[in-house]
């Protein structure tokens, strides 16, 4: 009766340390999923500053290409 009840209590321990190492990834991948939104809407920012300031570079690009 010893082995099985051993048995029983590993099995239960291993799934009990799969159950808090999934726990673990599921709130590193939250953080991950959190940065990659923050970095996303940086690079959007970044990009329509980077539009605004051409525009201008543009339109004298243009002038002297007139001239």
């Amino acid at each position: 009766m010893f082995w099985p009840m051993l048995a029983v209590a590993l099995a239960f321990c291993g799934i009990a340390v799969l159950g808090v190492l999934g726990i673990r990834v599921w709130a590193e991948v939250r953080r991950l999923a959190r940065q990659v939104a923050d970095s996303s809407e940086q690079i959007t920012r970044a990009s329509e500053d980077l539009e605004r300031a051409a525009v201008p570079l543009a339109s004298k690009a243009r002038d002297l290409q007139r001239d």
